[in-house]
């Protein structure tokens, strides 16, 4: 359905979408209103950086430069001096979503939005892995708030033990 061939892609009754930030968006555009999608583009724009923010700067350090790097890479093939840039790199990301969450219940106000999911998915992995992190008392406190959340508990917090590097010849 993807002509990546990759995931995620969703089919809607016949409607193809797919990169996560762009199913978000349609979901959102759908099934949200008033909640998830506001019409008013000033508004949006709040949620739109933070989801392209997301992709072009948590997820390569997070998601390529640590997670890959050093949770699915097997220790023998790690590039360890990467890893410790990009876990740095993280660490000033999560202080500075620290200090821009102080006071907030999530990233933009009292309301869940598409950016605590764009951001927050990356939550339970980052503070589940065996790495140094900084502290973050505020993020710390915004992903404990999601935690009680039935459907990140349903969809986020799942197993990833089976994504571990391990070498199999």
């Amino acid at each position: 359905m993807n002509p990546h061939g990759r995931v995620p892609v969703i089919d809607d009754n016949g409607t193809i979408v797919w990169e996560s930030h762009a199913i978000l968006r349609y979901l959102a555009a759908c099934y949200g209103r008033g909640s998830f999608w506001n019409d008013d583009a000033a508004e949006r724009s709040r949620v739109d950086q933070w989801l392209d923010w997301s992709q072009t700067t948590l997820q390569p350090d997070f998601l390529v430069g640590v997670f890959w790097g050093f949770y699915r890479t097997p220790a023998p093939q790690r590039n360890l001096s990467a890893i410790k840039e990009s876990i740095s790199r993280c660490s000033r990301h999560f202080q500075l979503l620290n200090l821009l969450i102080s006071g907030q219940t999530f990233m933009l106000g009292n309301q869940l939005s598409l950016a605590d999911i764009s951001i927050g998915t990356h939550l339970y992995r980052y503070f589940n892995l065996e790495i140094e992190r900084p502290s973050v008392p505020n993020v710390e406190a915004w992903y404990r708030r999601l935690q009680d959340r039935t459907a990140y508990q349903t969809h986020v917090m799942v197993p990833f033990s089976e994504l571990r590097g391990r070498l199999d010849y």
